[in-house]
C-alpha cells in the first residue's frame, strides 16, 4: 500500500465531513457540512448534534468520493474521529465507518481529534513539519505542546478551566451574538476600541518563572467573569449598546495577548522559532498577526487555511495516513471515546526534557 486512497471520517461535534487523501497525490475531495441548527440554542445540543450527523453522512461521503473521482471499492483504508468529542455524535462516525470498512474488507484507523489538528497546516504546505511549538485552539481544548518529531507530543501547558474557544462563545452570548462566537466577536471587535477597556490576562505576570506551575497553563474563566461584569455595569449605565465593539475588541486583545505571550514562553523555553497554531480558535486573524509579530522575521508560523482550521475530514485523513503507515489500525472492540487520551503525551519540564505523562 505504497499510496494508499483514504476515506476521512469527521464527526466529533457539529461538522459532518469527509475527504478523500491520496499519499501521493494529495486532497482529492473534501465536503464539510456545518449544522445551523445550533444557532437557534446559542450553543451545541449534543442529542440534535448526532441526528444531523445520522441523516446527513451518506450524503456527505458520496459528494466526497464524487469530488475525488472515485468510489468505495477504490478505498484502501478509513480514517475516523475516535475522540474526543460529543459521544453520540462520535458513536455515528465510528458506527459508519466500521460497518463500511467491514463490507469493504479494508483498515479502519481510530483517529484522535486534536492530534488531526496538528497534520491540518501539512496539508497546505510542506514545510509544517516538527519540530515545533503547537498552540492548539478550539471550543473544547486548549493546549500548548512541543513537537520534536510527528508522535512524540510533549505537554507543556494546557487550560485549567475554560478553553480559548468556549471563552469566546459565552462572551459572544454575554453580548448577544450569534452562534458560534468566535468569529461573531472578531467582526465585531473591528468596530471597536480595544483600550477603551482594561480586562485581566489570568495567569499571566511579568514575574513568573518557568518553575511556576502556571508558567504555561491557561484559565479563561476570570476573564470571561470580568465581561459579564463589564456588560452589567455599562447595561445599568444604559451605555452597552454602543459600547459593544470596544467590549468585544477588549476581551478579543486580552485572550490573545494570553495565548500569545505563553506560545513565546515555550518558543523561548524550547529554542525553537517554529510555531504552529491548530483548532477554530486559530483561524483569528488577531491571533496570528500577533503572534506573527512577535515571533518576527527569523521564525517561522504555520497556519492551515480557515476551512481546514474548522473541524474537518481532511485533517482525519491526513493523521490516518500517518497512523496506517505505522500499522496502527482499530481493534475489533474499538469505539468512540468522550475523552480520548492524546496519544504519545509526555509532561515536559520547563527547560528539560520530557518525562511520560
Amino acid at each position: 500500500m505504497n499510496s494508499p486512497l483514504i476515506l476521512g471520517i469527521e464527526t466529533s461535534c457539529d461538522e459532518t465531513s469527509a475527504a478523500l487523501l491520496s499519499g501521493r497525490d494529495g486532497l482529492l475531495g473534501h465536503v464539510i457540512h456545518s449544522q445551523d441548527i445550533h444557532a437557534f440554542y446559542g450553543g451545541v445540543v449534543p442529542e440534535l448534534a448526532a441526528r444531523a450527523h445520522l441523516t446527513r453522512m451518506d450524503e456527505v461521503v458520496e459528494e466526497a468520493l464524487r469530488k475525488s473521482g472515485h468510489e468505495r471499492e477504490d478505498l484502501d483504508a478509513i480514517g475516523v474521529t475516535a475522540g474526543p468529542g460529543l459521544i453520540g455524535a462520535l458513536l455515528v462516525g465510528v458506527s459508519w465507518a466500521k460497518g463500511v470498512a467491514l463490507s469493504l474488507g479494508i483498515p479502519l484507523v481510530p483517529v484522535h481529534h486534536m492530534e488531526a489538528h496538528l497534520f491540518a497546516p501539512s496539508l497546505e504546505d510542506p514545510e509544517a513539519v516538527p519540530p515545533f511549538v503547537a498552540l492548539l485552539v478550539s471550543g473544547g481544548h486548549t493546549l500548548l505542546l512541543y513537537v520534536p518529531a510527528w508522535g512524540d507530543y510533549q505537554l507543556l501547558g494546557s487550560t485549567r478551566d475554560d478553553a480559548a474557544g468556549e471563552a469566546f462563545d459565552k462572551v459572544a452570548k454575554l453580548l448577544d451574538l450569534p452562534y458560534p462566537g468566535g468569529p461573531a466577536v472578531q467582526a465585531l471587535a473591528e468596530k471597536g476600541d480595544p483600550k477603551r477597556f482594561r480586562l485581566p490576562r489570568p495567569m499571566l505576570r511579568g514575574n513568573q518563572t518557568p518553575e511556576d506551575k502556571s508558567y504555561f497553563d491557561f484559565s479563561f474563566s476570570g476573564l470571561k467573569t470580568a465581561v459579564s461584569n463589564l456588560v452589567l455595569e455599562l447595561s445599568q449605565a444604559g451605555s452597552l449598546d454602543q459600547e459593544r465593539p470596544s467590549v468585544a475588541a477588549a476581551f478579543q486583545t486580552a485572550a490573545v495577548d494570553v495565548l500569545a505571550s505563553k506560545t513565546l514562553r515555550a518558543v523561548k523555553d524550547t529554542g525553537c522559532g517554529r510555531i504552529l497554531l491548530g483548532g477554530g480558535v486559530s483561524a483569528n486573524g488577531k491571533l496570528r498577526e500577533e503572534i506573527s509579530r512577535r515571533l518576527g522575521p527569523e521564525g517561522s508560523l504555520f497556519v492551515a487555511s480557515p476551512r481546514l482550521s474548522m473541524d474537518n475530514g481532511a485533517m482525519i485523513a491526513r493523521a490516518a495516513l500517518y497512523r496506517l503507515e505505522r500499522g496502527e489500525t482499530a481493534k475489533p472492540d474499538f469505539s468512540g471515546e468522550a475523552n480520548l487520551p492524546f496519544p504519545n503525551l509526555r509532561n515536559r519540564s520547563p527547560g528539560g526534557p520530557a518525562s511520560r505523562a
